[in-house]
Order: structure tokens, then sequence, then C-alpha cells
């Protein structure tokens, strides 16, 4: 094989040395991606895509979809994995003569991505539009030769990465089209007599409808409905390999309910015992690892969308329950409760289901098992948090608008619903009860009871302004007009008005609260699919069809979110956001800083032990560093959360974690994470331009807690380290601080 690596060699020099002219130099750094093309090729890219799905006919659209499907899968499962294993080094590490016109990278060199994608979407076209070919596969090719004159591939990189990419494309159309074939003549039966050809959707069979109109077709709606759930389970799918893909981290939160799941209890400090029990189910199926912890979360969000289409279809048909539940993919706050296992997801699946089975609860031909239902869903949603509380008055509302449903009051059924929610908690009232209410002092400082009132209008706005941008401003708009539209007719539209009770005392209380103290954005999770219920069943009353707008909408929505996905995807479009910027650096870059804190740790004392400065960082470091998650495990742990006066976090409920009591006389270090720094003024100008960006006035550090200096004999400043991701920039910063003998 040295003979083919020798014309590999040759044919690489002479593309990327001999072939030099100035043509080539301006002409080739282009299309490879240089100066700023790829950015600007990217966003084309996304509003021809846009533009497609909202104004193109059904080829173009379909052709789209597989488009992305193709480029979206191959690159990080074939090319990635393949790149990985062969772990070729790039032209420009392995040889002293290479003209680099694009700079060198450290990433695998064999297989090519920029050919892969290229020829496969030259095929993925082609085989839509033949004529295509002229155009696109001359221009695959010249982005493949680029590749080699900028010298950052060989030729055979190129070469494998074209073969490969055009076959998997070919590869994915013929099984798109079998998977049609099979389960289109099952599920969708009406839609695959209209086209049973993918690749040429005007040829229909035995029928001159067009598909566009078939799909149209209220005989269709059965087809919309298995659509829904088909996406369903393929997004409870990619939901789980996207968490173990590990792009981003767990949060403070996350780690530190893990750590719950390590000490089941009848309830938690801050929190009832459902997180802790739902993650222990998690890390038994998935293992103490990021899957393992958020295991669930997919599983509940996958739970959520099925009762909303099922329960939607039988509303308003179909059709439109199915663009209901794309609304639900396009809304962040619900992208982010089926990703992240916070104790909101629970919450918010019992309290749909108390809803939906409130719904048939309160008819006259109601029966006692509806009631019961509902009782079992808000206790399991009380053991989650304590917000569902809320549930029996939105009830009491309902009961109170509704004259016809108060008849049920008289009977067993709502009274046996309470006696089930009090009985969900009953763990948590024995939990306080032996650890003096601890919970209840806890929240009542989170809810601002103990303090004195002072209207803030700040915090009314700022929450007007998060739910609009958490909710899709377009969908938060739709949402409050049928909130006060619908209102005149309440009377006559009894499921609208149920569901308007269902969320709007939540979601308008706490709005009215921020009057008050600061309410977290979080909190009316559970008031919006009883709300883009509403939305969806007013609008639909109100013949409202499928603008251009709001498809549009609603495709910037499903961008938003893979942007919340993976933020990174922003740097293909515009540009890398500083990582003090970046919205995910929350939940990356901890890997990364338990390792620095071990280095650290090993460096000062192999022997030393770990506080941090709050739970959070003591619970991702405990999660992250490897001897700390099994110390952990075992019940001995290596990092601990700093002591206060005050009962702030559960740690000193557990003895084990009280280091003054088990590490007299030990060595530690004490890990400070600083919040972000301020970046300079117009630092987004700077960035849109791709100019550097520098930090603003950097705030003073203090050396050290006043807590540490009596605990240990001797405390030292050790200095602050910047976490860097293997793209260079800052996503965590934190001050270690070396603590000799505790006293």
């Amino acid at each position: 094989m040295h003979w083919l690596q020798s014309i590999d060699t040759a044919l690489f020099h002479f593309i990327n040395g001999s072939l030099g002219n100035p043509v080539f130099d301006w002409l080739m750094p282009r299309l490879s991606g240089g100066d700023g093309v790829m950015r600007w090729f990217s966003l084309a890219a996304v509003v021809t895509f846009v533009v497609t799905l909202v104004r193109g006919g059904t080829r173009a659209r379909l052709c789209a979809l597989l488009l992305l499907i193709v480029i979206a899968a191959g690159d990080p499962l074939v090319i990635g994995t393949i790149r990985n294993a062969v772990g070729r080094p790039r032209p420009c590490l392995a040889l002293s003569d290479v003209v680099e016109r694009l700079g060198c990278s450290g990433s695998g060199s064999m297989p090519s991505a920029h050919a892969a994608n290229w020829f496969a979407a030259a095929m993925v076209v082609f085989l839509f539009y033949r004529r295509s070919a002229w155009f696109m596969f001359p221009l695959a090719a010249s982005v493949a030769f680029s590749r080699v004159y900028c010298g950052v591939h060989y030729p055979s990189d190129v070469t494998a990465g074209a073969i490969l990419g055009a076959g998997y494309a070919v590869a994915l159309v013929i099984a798109a089209q079998a998977l049609w074939n099979f389960l289109g003549k099952k599920l969708f039966p009406a839609w695959h007599e209209k086209m049973p050809s993918l690749l040429h959707p005007e040829h229909r069979a035995q029928n001159p409808e067009p598909f566009s109109a078939a799909i149209r077709n209220p005989k269709s709606e059965m087809e919309w409905l298995h659509l829904g759930q088909l996406v369903i389970i393929v997004a409870l799918v990619a939901r789980w390999l996207y968490i173990a893909s590990g792009i981003i981290g767990l949060s403070g939160d996350e780690a530190y309910q893990w750590l719950w799941s390590k000490h089941l209890a009848l309830s938690y400090f801050s929190k009832p015992p459902g997180i802790a029990y739902i993650q222990w189910a998690g890390t038994a199926l998935g293992g103490d690892t990021e899957l393992g912890v958020r295991f669930f979360s997919p599983v509940f969000g996958a739970i959520l969308s099925w009762l909303i289409l099922n329960f939607m279809a039988r509303e308003i048909g179909g059709r439109r329950a199915f663009v209901l539940l794309l609304l639900t993919f396009a809304t962040p706050l619900l992208v982010a409760g089926s990703v992240l296992m916070t104790i909101d997801p629970p919450l918010v699946l019992c309290w749909m289901w108390a809803v939906i089975a409130g719904w048939r609860a309160v008819q006259p031909e109601g029966r006692t098992r509806d009631w019961l239902i509902v009782g079992l869903a808000t206790a399991l949603g009380f053991l989650c948090k304590y917000s569902a509380l809320f549930l029996p008055v939105c009830f009491g509302i309902y009961f109170a608008l509704q004259p016809s449903a108060r008849a049920h009051l008289r009977k067993s059924g709502p009274w046996l619903a309470l006696g089930l929610l009090a009985l969900g908690t009953l763990p948590v009232l024995i939990w306080n009860a032996q650890h003096d209410w601890a919970t209840v002092h806890h929240v009542a400082g989170n809810a601002g009871l103990v303090g004195k009132w002072r209207p803030n209008g700040r915090y009314f706005l700022d929450f007007l302004g998060a739910q609009a941008g958490l909710l899709n401003p377009v969908f938060f708009v739709g949402m409050m007009w049928a909130c006060f539209g619908f209102w005149k007719k309440r009377k006559e539209k009894p499921l609208q008005l149920f569901l308007f009770c269902a969320g709007a005392p939540v979601f308008f209380g706490y709005w009215l609260y921020t009057l008050h103290s600061h309410v977290l954005p979080n909190w009316i999770a559970p008031a919006v699919p009883p709300l883009f219920c509403l939305m969806a069943l007013y609008w639909t009353e109100h013949r409202v069809r499928l603008q251009p707008w709001l498809v549009a909408s609603l495709v910037f929505g499903l961008l938003a979110s893979a942007f919340m996905y993976d933020s990174d995807l922003l740097s293909k479009v515009v540009a890398k956001l500083p990582g003090e910027a970046d919205p995910s650096h929350r939940v990356r870059g901890w890997r990364e800083t338990a390792q620095v804190v071990e280095a650290e740790r090993a460096k000062f004392d192999p022997g030393a032990f770990v506080i941090a400065d709050d739970y959070g960082t003591a619970s991702l470091l405990t999660f992250y560093s490897p001897p700390a998650r099994a110390a952990a495990i075992a019940g001995k742990p290596l990092v601990y959360c700093l002591d206060d006066d005050e009962l702030v976090n559960q740690f000193p409920f557990w003895d084990e974690y009280n280091y003054c009591n088990h590490r007299s006389g030990q060595n530690a270090i004490f890990v400070r994470h600083l919040e972000s720094y301020p970046l300079e003024s117009g630092w987004i100008w700077k960035w849109l331009r791709h100019e550097p960006v520098h930090y603003g006035k950097i705030p003073r550090l203090r050396v050290f807690q006043p807590r540490l200096a009596a605990e240990f004999e001797v405390v030292t400043n050790l200095g602050v380290r910047d976490i860097l991701l293997p793209d260079g920039r800052t996503f965590q910063r934190v001050q270690i601080i070396g603590c000799y003998n505790l006293r």
C-alpha cells in the first residue's frame, strides 16, 4: 500500500504546489468556505430551505427534507465515525512543504466532510431533478478540488468523501422510498395511493387529484394522526441520541438532584422526592451518565405530546392537531423541557394528564374513575413540584364559572381526587415534621413572603419579554389573543373555558406576582399546554388557515430549537459566540473544569479533598470527576459544599458531607466558580463583523471566603483558571484556593 500513499502524496504536491496561480489563490479558499463565504452560504441555505418549505411544491419540499436528513445524519454518523477510526493526520501536520491557504486543523483528514456533504447534496438533488447534474456535480467537484489545493486534504480524502457522500445519499433515498412503501400503505393508505413515489410525486396512481389536495381532504385526518404519532416516536429516539452525544452537559440542578438519587428519602430540603426517584430509575437504566440522568425527560415529553395530539385530534381533527404538535417542537420552553431533567417535565406531564382526565370527569356522564385519575395525576405532580397544588384551585375556578359543572361537587368523585392528593402530600409532611419544617421556610423565602413588599414594574416587563421569547413571539401573541378573544362566548364554549381555567390562573397569577417579587420564567410551564390547546381551538373556530407568516414562524421556531440543541450551529451561519455570551455556557465545559480541578488537587496534595462554593458547583465537580463520582456513590465523598450558617441546601442533612467532622487535619482546595466576565460595550456588532471581542472591566476577585480562614490554619490563593473548550473559547472560570490543615 506504500505505492498508493506515494501516488497520493505526489498528486497532493502537484495540486497544492505546482498548480498555484493568482486566480486559484483567490477562488479556491472561497470555494472551501474561507473568508466568511461559508457563513454567507449557510445563511443562504437556511433561507432557501425555509422558503422551499413555505412556498415550494411537493417535490421541492421532499427534496429539501431528504437533503437535510442526508447531511445532518451522514456527516456525524458516517464521515465522523470513519474519520475517528482512521485517524489520518492532515497534510499540514504530516508534510513539511505544504502551502497552507486555509490554516491547519488538528481534526482527522480521511475522509473529507466537505466533499462528502457536497456530493451527497448533489446526488439527492440529481435524483429529484436530473438536469441539476450539469451544475451540482461540477460545483461539488470544484469544492473537493479546493480542499486539496488549499492544503487541508489529500486527493484520496476527497475521493473517499465523494464516493461515500454520493453512496449514502442514494442509500438513504432508497431506504426512504422503501420505508414509505412499507409504512405508507399501513399508516397513510390514502396518501400513499396519491403519491406512491417520493422522487416523482406528480406520478399519481390512477387518481387525478393532486397530493396537496389529498392531504387537505377531511378523510385524511387519521393519516395526520398517524404522522404525528410517528414524529413523536422519532423525536423520542432523536432526543435520546442527542443526550448521549454529550453536546451539552448537565446543569447544576441536574447534578445536584443526581446526588439526591444516591440518598433516597421521603422528601428533600427544597423539592419533593419525585425527581430523586426519577433519576434513580434513569441511572439504573442508563448508568451514572448524562443519558441516565436525563433518560426520562424525553419520555415525559413524548407522553405529553401523545396526550395532546390524541386529545386535540378528537376536538379539531388530526391535521390541526398535528400542526399544534409542531408548535410544541418550535416553542423553546417546551423544547428545553424535553431534554433537561428538572422538576418541570414530570409536573407538566402530570398537569396535562389531570386536565384531560378532568375534562372527561366534568362531563354530565363523567365517572368516578376519571376523578381518581385526576387525583392520582395531581398527587404525582405534587411529588415532583409543589406548584401542582394550584391545580385544585384551577378546578375550583372552573366550577365557579361553569354552573352546570357544580353538580359534580355533590358526588364523591372530586372529593376522592382531593383525598388522593392529600395522601400524596404525606411523605413531604412527614419529612418536614422531622426536620423543623425546613421546606416551608425555604419556599417562603424564595417566594419573597418574608420581606416587605415594594412594587417593582421592572419584573413585570421582564416577565413579559421572557415569556415572549420562551413561547415563540408569534405563538405568545396567538395564545394571549385566544385567552381574551374567547371570553365573550365563554358560556357557549365549555372546553375553551375549561382549558382557560387550567392554565390562565397560573400564567396570569405569576405575571401579577411579578409586581411583588421576581418570578422565574419556567414557573408558568404547566400552564402552557392547556393554553396552547385553547389557542388551537380558538383559531380553528375562527377558521384561521396556515398563513405564510405562521408557517415561517413555525420553521424559524424549529431552527431556533436546533440552535438550542447545539449553539455551535450558529457559527456556521454568523460566527461563534464568545463563551461568556453563549446561551449554553452553563451546561458546557464542566467536564473540562473537573479535569482542571482534579489536576490542581493532585498537584497541591493528592490526599486533599475539594470544597466548592455552592451546591451546583459541588455537584457538577462530583459528577464529572471519575474519582469523585465513585467516592460519592460509595458514600465517602471527595467533593463537599462550603458550610453555611444558614440552611441553604441539602448537604447539611447528609452526615458524610460534614467535612469538619470527617476531614480534620487534612488539606483541601477550595473552588469558587466565577460568574461570566462582562463583555465590552458594543460587542455584538464586533461579533457580527467577525472582529475580536474583549472583556470589559473585570470585577475584583476576593482572595478567599472568611469562613475558610476560620476553618483552616493557612489559606492561600492559587489563582484563576480559565476553562477552555477545544475551539479556544472560555466557557467556565474558577478560582482555586489552597487550604492547609482543617482545624
